[in-house]
């Protein structure tokens, strides 16, 4: 079973019709998990199971949304990978994306759909028109998530043209497209001058709401000046985090279809 439908079906089968519904705790101990909170050097949560019952020891942080992320993310190892003992380094989705691990991206795939769960999830974010990161902060905050695995799972649900990426000292880390960007559309790997991304990273110039940019600031296509997206950006840490919305409709017309490598990033 995969990792959202593993994740969607205990939603399910717990009745739960509400955002405010989803006690993570209360989920964890419905699924045979006693949640523990400790300090632990070199990683944020532990895992350690036996027969139908598990401890997860998790890292108190600050900030409640990666809590409620690493608790939803060990569930994901109990369902998924039971029989083995994990010891999770990260309290949210970051660090995994920039990464090839593969249990710890299904994990996350998990805790995303456990913690917004499609039935509740798309009908709040359809309320928007490409929103920014101002928005889905209003979002994250009625799923108790952090505002970074709101923004992927926006991705995930593939009902807009987005794509979000995170970029480190200036240059890309990681990039996460909707399923139907057009696979020729080849994002830059490191920050345009031009860019409000940019500004945000050496200046620290905060845009309230996403603003039009040309094409040409994110994208490496011979024909990318001939339109323009939507950009908005926000700090994570050390990171900066982009979302970028594909606005012009033809900017999916197979025309400009790339002949190149089957993958852009």
């Amino acid at each position: 079973m995969s990792p959202d439908i593993a994740a969607e079906s205990r939603i399910a089968s717990l009745g739960i019709t509400s955002p405010d519904e989803l006690d993570i705790e209360a989920i964890a101990f419905d699924a045979g998990i006693s949640i523990e909170y400790r300090h632990l050097d070199g990683c944020a949560a532990t895992l350690v199971g036996f027969g139908n019952r598990a401890i997860a020891t998790i890292k108190p942080c600050e900030v409640r949304g990666r809590e409620r992320f690493s608790i939803a993310h060990e569930i994901g190892h109990w369902d998924l990978h039971r029989g083995q003992s994990f010891q999770c380094r990260v309290f949210d989705i970051n660090e995994n994306l920039g990464k090839n691990h593969s249990k710890e991206r299904q994990a996350d795939s998990y805790a995303a759909h456990l913690l917004m769960p499609t039935s509740l999830f798309n009908p709040i974010i359809g309320t928007y028109k490409n929103p920014g990161f101002g928005e889905l902060g209003e979002v994250a905050a009625q799923f108790d998530t952090s505002l970074l695995a709101t923004s992927v799972r926006l991705v995930n649900v593939n009902k807009l043209p987005v794509i979000v990426a995170c970029f480190t000292d200036g240059r890309r880390r990681w990039c996460l497209p909707a399923k139907d960007i057009p696979q020729h559309w080849r994002l830059r790997s490191v920050l345009d001058e031009d860019s409000f991304a940019y500004d945000l990273w050496k200046s620290g110039a905060i845009r309230p709401k996403p603003g039009k940019q040309s094409a040409e600031t994110w994208f490496e296509n011979d024909d990318e000046d001939e339109f323009e997206i939507l950009e908005h950006s926000v700090m994570c840490g050390n990171d900066v985090i982009v979302l970028l919305y594909l606005t012009d409709a033809e900017m999916f017309d197979d025309r400009f279809e790339y002949q190149g490598r089957n993958s852009r990033w």
